[in-house]
């Protein structure tokens, strides 16, 4: 599996998808990667979809939850100081791999 560019806690903003959603930023709660897929990302606040649950006995009421659905991860892209979108690359500084944008040359 090749490497992601995308980690939690990063800023991502949306390039497509439903246009309630669609150019909105937050920030990446869990990236999922697993084999034979292909990887995903929650994004807090943003992808919102409801659930309906059947009533347990650790939620006895049951009814209808909100939670965030995951995003394919083609269709976030990290988000820079100016608040569009940027390309990502790697450098070597010293012994450590760092992430740099692209554009400006500056570290992530």
């Amino acid at each position: 599996m090749s490497k992601l560019k995308i980690k939690r806690g990063d800023n991502v903003i949306i390039t497509t998808g439903k246009k309630d959603i669609k150019g909105k930023t937050g920030e990446v709660i869990e990236v999922i990667k697993k084999e034979g897929r292909d990887p995903r990302v929650i994004v807090a606040g943003l992808n919102i979809v409801k659930k309906h649950v059947k009533p347990s006995a650790s939620n006895p009421q049951g009814g209808i939850t909100e939670k965030e659905a995951s995003i394919h991860i083609s269709n976030v892209a990290l988000v820079g100081k100016d608040g569009k979108a940027i390309k990502v690359g790697y450098k070597t500084e010293g012994d450590k791999k760092v992430r740099i944008n692209k554009k400006t040359g500056e570290t992530l």
